[in-house]
């Protein structure tokens, strides 16, 4: 019988629930290579891989039994859909039929390779593994891949138990941490790991060291590197091409084939294959992909109805044995992780800024956590100042009245035309470069910029006497504001084309010949990008970042500053930045021109907290005691400037005058007397005696001496002037944009899962539901906070209100603060009080009204276990009559004194007073 005909006759006949799988698990197989046969037309040389029906073994038939080369070697347990929910449970019978004896043969070893499928679910166990473990797969694997596989001397997870030891020399010690951890995940058989590293820290050098140590040790057959633009992807390609390994002189691509798909072909002789997510999406739905819809993150546009990928045969899914997906915290949800879903693969997430959703993607299996401020500790990046430029009418907007002659330009071709504006039109700073252009507005920015540049960087005077601008990226909102700012950043400084020039993919001139330039030559000094510079992108030089653009994204906001945070030598500054340098790249400066770091605040926050404070005023305020975070932080951040800029001598000077310790562990510490992560598990008084041991070594006059008078032969007073129509201009103050912004957070978290969690959901109904409110479950709620949230710490947002005058008096506890947010954010008060002080006076009022008539008066030991139950639903938020079994009840007779006190009344009582006290 020919395998069409048997799947047509089957179809028609077998349709129930258990027929219905075989009968899509028979496509599937179809569809991957397989030559179908029932168990009475057997003919094992149709075709390499032959998978026979309801196959005899010594414990029954099994549904099939795979053969490759008339050899078997693993089976398919058949289930019907409703089972797909516990498939698990059904693995030790397919391992069973796996090692059960097969009639007609001589089969004295286990079958290797195991699935369980209901057609729409598989799951597949490769038993040669060390620790053999199911896992689901797309579809089943081929059976060329099963017969190289079977020659293989190990499989990929032995392979992955034998890697050697890493060689440290030329990495850092965090990229040394990455890949170490992420082998042994390997070597557990963890699926999916994330790398987080700041960016700037090398990600991609770490992820070429793993990708290389993969294929030559776990002789891994193909690599997946995934990017989400093309620009990230020719980057990638780049690096790869300049990569040497360290146990070997032969660059990468002299070892192993890379090739970056351009089309929809993919050589199969390659290692490395470098892809955007967009086209290997397009690859495996067979469609074509015009090279331009690479060029932005696909995460900025969704298709409305997006179609499942469905099987390629050109493209098994074990064509790759890893993918590993750079910036994986933006591209890899909703349409796009159709693509990872496909391959059964190991897969690899880098990035700088993961949110929660890339936490639960990669299984929160995070095996290198290395942030921004650990990477400027360890002076692999640099810290950075903010400068504010705000104008009236990016703050308030404008008016247009009615009959005004006013220019209108034609967005794509920008030809211009005069007409008269028919109605009043009313703009806000938001509509600005995009509904309406205001020219005066970027000159007032561009101008302010000018006049401010030598006082943020005093020392860049070049041998001509003229000052010489620092390179400086500006990005705008669209191609068209790009070209505003060009025109006016040229006219405003006097100077010629080649000043300041546009970055985008729409620009006429190639722009990777003019990133190029901005890169390694004096001119362009202002480069002018949109999107295509905004990530991904190393330009060591780079001092300054000017944001005319607000972003919404808090991790591409990470992205775009990360733009800044390279570490340049004194020489490479000179040579391929600024001539005019006198030290090595020290810091950056963001000039925040459209309230983007207030709008949104990130995890980077600047380290410099008192801009206007002078390093001798900082010495001066730790010596006599002040040690508040903001303090210390800013001295942190000076110290690490001081410390790229002066001499080897003047560091051991410094070291001899601070008992020893270097300029980055004085940092670390004083650092690390205020990180959460680290206060957390003291106690107070040992947060006490960190924060002490931490500036100890500034009690010492001497110290404090050579620090002011090693940083003046360095340094320069700054006198920042306010420009007139610039309404707010100097450094940003973080403290309160960083309150602000965690009670927004908060506030929104609350909000998106308000509707999901028991206790949020009390606080959301009627009023009379509040008394269901348990310490159980505010307890749960606040643990769900503490791992998800950690910066969300309920203390922690009550300090935000405190912080900016909002809340009166302080909370007793993390779950009393908490309850006490949520009645605000909730609109049960409207003001932010604690919930004792609210229970308090809710207690007062009841009792006044009770008491009020002539019926009832509570005498004093009633009243007495009235302010007992208030207490405890204060601390406890509510009162059952098993907790009269409790202290402080039980001392006092427990439910039965309440009842002899109360009588028929006492669960009226007690039943009132939990919908009363909170109320």
């Amino acid at each position: 019988m020919g395998i069409r005909s048997s799947l047509l006759d089957d179809s028609m006949t077998n349709q129930n629930p258990e027929q219905i799988a075989r009968d899509h698990i028979d496509k599937q197989l179809v569809a991957c290579g397989w030559v179908i046969q029932p168990k009475t037309h057997i003919n094992l040389n149709a075709g390499v891989g032959v998978a026979v029906r309801e196959y005899q073994t010594d414990i029954g038939p099994a549904d099939y039994v795979l053969f490759i080369d008339k050899k078997p070697v693993g089976v398919i347990e058949a289930k019907r859909a409703e089972e797909a929910v516990h498939l698990t449970m059904h693995e030790d019978q397919a391992e069973g039929y796996a090692k059960a004896k097969l009639k007609y043969l001589e089969n004295k070893q286990p079958l290797p390779f195991v699935y369980e499928s209901t057609g729409d679910i598989t799951r597949f166990t490769d038993y040669r593994d060390p620790k053999p473990r199911s896992r689901p797969v797309f579809t089943f694997d081929r059976p060329e891949t099963f017969r190289d596989l079977l020659r293989q001397e190990k499989p990929l997870r032995v392979r992955l138990q034998d890697l050697p030891l890493l060689p440290e020399q030329g990495l850092r010690d965090c990229q040394v941490v990455a890949i170490k951890n992420l082998e042994q995940s390997f070597k557990d058989n963890r699926p999916k790991a994330l790398i987080q590293m700041a960016t700037g820290s090398g990600k991609t050098f770490t992820a070429i060291t793993f990708i290389y140590r993969l294929l030559k040790y776990a002789k891994a057959v193909r690599i997946l590197f995934l990017v989400d633009t093309k620009n990230l992807g020719e980057q990638a390609e780049q690096e790869f091409m300049s990569f040497v390994p360290n146990d070997d002189n032969r660059k990468f691509t002299e070892l192993y084939g890379v090739t970056r798909l351009k089309s929809s072909f993919i050589p199969p002789d390659n290692q490395v294959y470098i892809s955007t997510i967009q086209r290997m999406y397009s690859i495996l739905k067979g469609t074509t992909l015009d090279e331009s819809a690479e060029e932005v993150n696909p995460n900025e546009y969704v298709l409305k109805e997006p179609a499942p990928v469905v099987y390629n045969e050109k493209v098994p899914i074990e064509f790759f044995d890893f993918i590993v997906i750079d910036e994986c915290h933006r591209s890899i949800y909703n349409l796009w992780k159709q693509v990872l879903d496909y391959f059964d693969v190991f897969q690899v997430g880098l990035t700088a800024t993961p949110d929660n959703r890339t936490f639960g993607y990669f299984n929160q299996n995070l095996v290198s956590d290395y942030g921004y401020e650990k990477a400027v500790i360890d002076g692999v990046l640099v810290p950075y100042n903010v400068f504010t430029i705000e104008t009236e009418i990016t703050a308030k907007g404008a008016k247009i009245q009615i009959g005004e002659k006013v220019d209108k330009r034609e967005r794509l071709t920008r030809k211009k035309f005069w007409e008269s504006v028919d109605e009043d039109v009313e703009y806000s700073g938001k509509q600005l470069d995009k509904d309406i252009v205001n020219p005066s507005t970027i000159r007032g920015i561009v101008r302010a910029i000018k006049e401010n540049l030598p006082a943020m960087f005093p020392d860049r005077i070049g041998g001509d006497g003229k000052f010489e601008v620092p390179k400086t990226l500006i990005f705008a909102k669209t191609d068209s504001h790009a070209e505003d700012i060009i025109e006016i950043v040229r006219e405003e400084f006097g100077e010629e084309n080649k000043f300041c020039k546009k970055i985008t993919y729409k620009s006429e001139e190639d722009p990777k010949s003019v990133l190029s330039q901005f890169r390694n030559e004096y001119y362009p000094r202002i480069a002018v990008t949109v999107d295509m510079i905004a990530t991904g992108t190393d330009i060591r030089p780079l001092e300054i970042l000017v944001f005319m653009r607000d972003v919404k994204s808090r991790s591409y906001y990470e992205q775009m500053k990360g733009r800044g945070t390279r570490t340049c030598s004194l020489e490479q500054l000179k040579s391929t930045g600024t001539p005019s340098a006198r030290s090595t790249k020290d810091h950056f400066v963001i000039i925040d021109a459209i309230g983007v770091e207030g709008s949104q605040k990130t995890d980077s926050r600047p380290l410099e907290k008192k801009p206007g404070m002078s390093l001798k005023d900082l010495l001066q305020n730790v010596a006599l005691g002040n040690t508040e975070e903001d303090i210390l932080s800013t001295l942190a951040n000076r110290l690490i400037r001081l410390d790229k800029q002066i001499t080897d001598k003047e560091k051991a000077n410094f070291s001899a005058h601070a008992g020893g310790f270097t300029i980055n562990q004085v940092v670390g510490r004083l650092l690390n007397a205020y990180d959460p992560d680290k206060v957390e598990t003291l106690s107070p008084s040992e947060h006490q005696k960190q924060i002490e041991e931490a500036v100890a070594i500034f009690h010492n006059p001497e110290l404090r001496n050579y620090i002011t008078d090693v940083r003046k032969k360095y340094d320069q007073i700054i006198d920042t002037i306010n420009i007139d129509q610039i309404t707010n201009i100097g450094w940003v103050k973080d403290q309160e944009a960083a309150a602000y912004q965690t009670i927004q957070d908060f506030t929104d978290w609350i909000e998106n899962h308000k509707d999901e969690i028991t206790a949020l959901q009390i606080f959301y109904s009627q009023p009379y539901r509040r008394r269901e409110l348990t310490y159980s479950l505010i307890k749960d709620l606040y643990e769900k906070i503490k791992i998800e949230k950690p910066a969300l710490a309920p203390l922690l947002v009550w300090q935000a209100y405190s912080q900016l005058k909002q809340a009166s008096g302080s909370a007793k506890n993390e779950l009393i603060a908490l309850v006490s947010l949520i009645r605000k954010v909730s609109g049960i008060d409207s003001k932010m009080t604690g919930f004792d002080k609210t229970v308090d006076k809710n207690f007062q009022d009841w009792v006044f009204k009770k008491q009020a008539g002539t019926t009832t008066k509570f005498n004093e030991e009633q009243m007495q276990w009235l302010r007992m139950i208030k207490d405890y639903v204060a601390s406890s938020f509510h009162v059952e009559k098993e907790d009269f079994e409790l202290d402080p009840f039980n001392k006092q007779g427990g439910l039965g004194r309440m009842w002899q006190l109360f009588g028929e009344h006492t669960e009226e009582i007690i039943d009132e007073l939990n919908e009363v006290l909170a109320a």
